[in-house]
């Protein structure tokens, strides 16, 4: 009885262990490796019972629980083949000794190039048909070693008294992810200890209430295994009311508002002096004109009348004739004279035309041209007075002219009967006084 229980006791410890025959196990839960090595995971499993088909294969799946798995490489014993997935053709391949001689087999797997795309946990499995017992795989997770790339420092929010800001420090790559930290120095470029409030977390650097003494410089440092990189940054905090955008926005306005009043005043200036000298050549030509015509006017008359005066007084001894023929004349001159101020006053209203055309368009300076106007009909009318005393002098000088006439015929008839009257008297006595014409 105590035989036959020792034997089933033995029988039952056989089983047991052949159903825990397969045991596979990688050694590291984690390998590192740097970016473009070549690599192999190792892998090894042992087994009790004998086998006909052994089936060996890697995977790779992410750490997500619901991660897509990838079958990369499969190994059939029987024939001897593998099977590679295409997005790993060309760089995985078996390391594989599993003779049937051997207590502890192995499975290794090669991989070349590595990347960051391969920073995921690989699974090594061992299948032998009707021994499903025991650990049939095991993992390990693969960190592809990169360093940290040059971190980009930026500030969020305004730089102003009494706001709050973010300073940010983030590398673009890097395996193991990197870790930042962050420095801070003042004006002076002196190292100085944290306000309290201050928080550090991610690579973003919290300031809280900020003032003149926050301003300074900020170095942020990223770091991994590997290496280290790092950044930095200026932070000049300004008062509200100096806003980059405002004051430039301010002062912009303050010079278009100078530019447009200088180039306003300019054209009122050159407009201005345009006026003045269209109206002074405009008043000047007019006033010497008529100023050089009344002279003129004036000074032939009074010529004219002194001459005919003279004329009158001294030309007792000339024949009638000669006096007529020389008023003739002289009244002819007067007419091409007058003939000529003729034409004088009618370019005169040409121009007074154009000058309306330009008061058209300066109604403000009307009233002086009309002043000049009025002036102007003040000396017409002295002009006219003038005229008309000359016509007077004229009147007189023909009542004279016809006097002398006169005289002329009364000697005429007076001379034919003197003479013969001369043949009849008696001679004239010595101390007579002669007798005057």
């Amino acid at each position: 009885m105590e035989g036959s229980v020792s034997v089933w006791t033995l029988l039952l410890c056989l089983v047991l262990s052949g159903a825990g025959a397969v045991d596979v196990n990688i050694p590291q839960p984690s390998y590192e490796y740097a970016r473009g090595a070549n690599i192999t995971l190792p892998c090894s499993f042992t087994t009790l019972k004998p086998y006909k088909l052994i089936i060996i294969s890697w995977s790779v799946h992410s750490e997500q629980p619901d991660g897509e798995e990838v079958m990369i490489v499969t190994y059939y014993s029987s024939e001897a083949t593998t099977d590679v997935d295409s997005s790993y053709e060309g760089r995985v391949a078996f390391d594989l000794d599993i003779a049937a001689n051997l207590k502890v087999k192995k499975a290794d797997l090669k991989l070349s190039s590595i990347s960051l795309s391969d920073n995921r946990v690989f699974e090594c499995r061992v299948q032998i048909p009707g021994d499903t017992q025991g650990k049939v795989a095991d993992t390990t997770r693969l960190v592809v070693l990169v360093p940290p790339s040059p971190p980009v420092c930026k500030i969020q929010g305004t730089a102003e008294f009494g706001e709050n800001i973010n300073l940010t420090c983030v590398s673009a790559e890097g395996s193991p992810a990197p870790t930042y930290k962050w420095e801070s120095r003042d004006v002076q470029n002196m190292p100085r200890v944290p306000d309290p409030k201050t928080t550090d977390k991610g690579g973003i650097l919290s300031l809280y209430n900020i003032s003149k003494d926050t301003s300074g410089y900020y170095i942020c440092t990223s770091s991994n295994k590997i290496r280290s990189a790092t950044c930095n940054i200026t932070l000049a905090v300004m008062p509200p009311s100096m806003k980059i955008g405002s004051t430039a926005g301010i002062i912009g306005g303050v010079v278009a508002a100078v530019l447009a009043l200088i180039i306003i005043i300019y054209c009122c200036c050159c407009r201005q002096k345009k006026n003045k000298k269209d109206d002074y050549a405009m008043g000047v030509r007019e006033e010497e004109y008529h100023d050089k015509e009344q002279a003129k006017s004036h000074e032939s008359h009074k010529a004219d009348g002194q001459e005919d005066i003279h004329s009158s007084e001294n030309s007792a001894v000339k024949s009638s004739a000669d006096g007529r023929d020389n008023y003739e004349e002289r009244n002819e001159k007067g007419y091409d004279r007058r003939k000529d101020y003729d034409d004088r006053r009618s370019d005169y209203d040409d121009r007074r035309s154009d000058n309306k055309d330009r008061r058209s368009d300066y109604d403000d300076r009307r009233r002086d041209h009309d002043d000049r106007r009025s002036d102007y009909d003040d000396r017409r009318r002295d002009y006219d007075d003038r005229r008309s005393d000359y016509s007077d002098r004229r009147d007189k000088y023909s009542d004279r002219h016809e006097r002398y006439d006169d005289n002329r015929r009364y000697d005429d008839r007076y001379d034919e009967p003197y003479d013969d009257r001369d043949h009849d008297r008696p001679p004239v006595p010595a101390n007579k006084p002669p007798r005057r014409n």
